[in-house]
């Protein structure tokens, strides 16, 4: 007799198959030239796999080990420049407005029963994003392809997630933010937000940047591979290196700062540069500004 242990145990072994052999079909198509792809009579249910799979949230471009650890499935990025490449102008106007993109890259449908509130506005949510229950999305926003939008958080009006970026539980995205995508520019690594992050308005995280667990960014605040941040509560300087991404520490509190431009014209001019700071570390104080209001949901 099978018992629920056992039935478990050949689900999973059921799972890690179809996920292998899903990798497996795009790592074989991956080089293959665009004119060819079309051709191939198979990739209309792989891309339906490979798609729902992203939905569903069982495939995602980066997971979190038991250690705390980031891990990057580079065959993710690869599926979706798959569907790029594959992928031919099509008209697919609605409402009276005209609009054209690639046929292999249409926009997700949603049901009352995903639980996702899609205030009306003009937002646009593509195929191939994990958005789970109890996310907001504000007019008008967007999500691209293999982003991944955890319980609870908030996509707020002109915000921008983009293709493959990890967006954690209870994380309010303000507005006009931008979190980059691992294709525009194209880069190895997706931009990574832990939980209970608040990311302010007119920030942009870019560049494969991490923010750690209830991290805030003040608004402005602009992140990438090249940034270098001014821990000034512990005096450190964070930078990201050949090896690991910049990564904003567990509950720092970061605003736009500046330092002088240290050149002859530089200081012939009094100019400054654009540093970002860590001006404190999370405290109650900080929840109370920061707390979304459940009322709201």
């Amino acid at each position: 007799m099978l018992t629920f242990a056992g039935l478990m145990s050949c689900y999973q072994l059921i799972f890690v198959k179809n996920m292998q052999s899903l990798q497996e079909r795009i790592e074989t198509l991956y080089d293959i030239t665009a004119e060819d792809l079309r051709l191939r009579k198979e990739l209309p249910q792989l891309f339906s796999d490979f798609t729902a799979a992203l939905e569903r949230g069982v495939v995602r471009a980066a997971e979190q080990d038991k250690d705390g650890l980031w891990q990057v499935n580079q065959w993710v990025k690869r599926g979706i420049i798959l569907l790029f490449r594959a992928g031919v102008l099509t008209d697919i106007s609605m409402g009276g407005f005209p609009f054209f993109d690639k046929s292999t890259l249409p926009l997700r449908s949603f049901s009352i029963a995903d639980g996702v509130r899609i205030v009306p506005g003009g937002s646009a949510v593509r195929a191939g994003s994990h958005v789970a229950n109890g996310v907001i999305c504000m007019p008008p926003m967007y999500i691209n392809i293999g982003a991944y939008i955890d319980e609870g958080s908030m996509i707020d009006s002109h915000a921008l997630v983009g293709t493959c970026a990890q967006i954690g539980k209870r994380v309010h995205i303000s507005a006009a933010a931008q979190i980059g995508g691992v294709l525009e520019p194209a880069g190895a690594r997706p931009v990574i937000v832990e939980d209970d992050v608040m990311i302010g308005g007119n920030c942009g995280v870019y560049e494969g940047v991490t923010i750690r667990r209830r991290a805030v960014l003040g608004s402005g605040v602009i992140l990438n591979s090249s940034t270098a941040v001014f821990d000034v509560i512990k005096e450190r300087v964070l930078r990201s290196s050949a090896d690991s991404p910049l990564e904003i520490p567990e509950g720092a509190v970061i605003i736009p700062g500046s330092r002088p431009l240290d050149t002859v014209f530089g200081r012939a001019h009094g100019l400054s540069t654009i540093t970002p700071i860590i001006i404190k570390y999370r405290d109650e104080k900080t929840d109370a500004k920061t707390a979304l209001e459940s009322a709201l949901r």
